[in-house]
């Protein structure tokens, strides 16, 4: 039995156009969850999924990605699949598995993509390949872990520590790792709303600063215990079942507060949601997505600090959240370079 040493690689694909402060904090989660030694920014081409249209150059686009990418050392900026010749997933991991023999790949990606991944081409070839790790974007979650990818690959899966070694797992192997999104977005950036380089460092509130009446903060309003007392009082007047909250606070840059609980029946589900967010908005928190909505079987509410997940008993054992989550934060820091397998 003899040891190897093996670089492990996160490859983050993508258009990058433009690169922004989103990426990066995707990264540096990938580099402290998964113990990746680097993190390569793949900028492609052109995404086959993507029209042309206001797409800007890929030497803009580099550049962009270089000047993002400056503060950590650890990430990479590559024009690989053009070096390559490729143009779609399959094809690039091939080639990048077979240059890099002694590279261990992971491939990250966002639940949005998830949900598309069976468009892409070769998509089963793709689990095959590398492992994969599905970053929450909790518009998409549901229907992520809930859709055709995720059930065909659904006994790979791999939960709390074991995703720490997921680059050294035989393929195919994939985990869905939470942690609070970053506001920026490259839609938004190209519309002029904000910045590219959007930092993430909390204005401090003076008089100059403070929200007039009238303005929803909704931090303001409630500090998240609050709110997370405010969701179960909510939750216990519909007779919901076995609410459950986890205090993530200090553990997970995810949300404040998690928040899990049972209905016997869609349709119960579905009141249980539709009053809830009733009450949100009566305290003026405006900033809540939410989904499953429609179907009952699983209903997602995220209202930023708090995110609340509503499911039908056997869907709830199914997902088994909070077994995930309890595991996921015990998950100790290694601290290891360059990662070990032993053949």
């Amino acid at each position: 039995m003899t040891k190897r040493h093996y670089r492990t690689i996160g490859l983050l694909g993508g258009s990058f156009n433009p690169a922004h402060e989103g990426h990066l904090h995707i990264s540096r989660e990938a580099l402290r969850r998964l113990n990746l030694d680097e993190v390569w920014w793949l900028v492609s081409p052109q995404n086959p999924l993507k029209s042309e249209s206001g797409m800007a150059s890929l030497d803009e686009r580099m550049t962009s990605a270089e000047i993002t990418a400056e503060p950590e050392r650890r990430v990479h900026v590559s024009d690989v699949e053009s070096v390559l010749g490729t143009r779609y997933t399959v094809d690039t991991l091939k080639a990048l598995v077979k240059r890099y023999p002694h590279f261990r790949f992971v491939w990250l990606m966002g639940s949005d993509n998830m949900v598309q991944l069976p468009r892409w081409k070769g998509w089963t070839q793709i689990f095959n390949l590398v492992p994969i790790a599905v970053f929450t974007r909790p518009a998409y979650d549901l229907r992520a872990l809930s859709g055709k990818a995720a059930q065909r690959f659904g006994q790979y899966r791999v939960t709390g520590l074991a995703s720490r070694r997921l680059a050294l797992r035989k393929a195919p192997a994939w985990t869905y790792l939470g942690f609070r999104r970053h506001k920026a977005s490259a839609t938004a950036i190209r519309a002029g709303l904000m910045p590219a380089h959007n930092r993430m460092e909390k204005q401090a509130i003076t008089p100059q600063t403070q929200p007039q009446t009238g303005q929803n903060n909704n931090a303001a309003l409630l500090d998240p215990a609050a709110l997370a007392n405010l969701v179960t009082s909510s939750l216990e007047d519909d007779k919901a079942l076995e609410i459950t909250t986890i205090d993530l606070t200090g553990k997970s840059t995810l949300a404040d507060y998690m928040v899990i609980a049972s209905g016997t029946s869609a349709r119960q589900i579905s009141a249980i949601a539709d009053h809830l967010l009733e009450r949100l908005k009566a305290a003026d928190i405006k900033k809540v997505t939410v989904d499953g909505q429609g179907q009952g079987d699983w209903v997602l509410i995220d209202a930023g600090d708090i995110i609340v997940h509503l499911f039908r008993p056997e869907v709830r054992e199914f997902y088994n959240l909070e077994k995930l989550w309890s595991s996921s934060m015990s998950a100790p820091s290694t601290g290891l370079a360059a990662s070990e397998i032993e053949d």
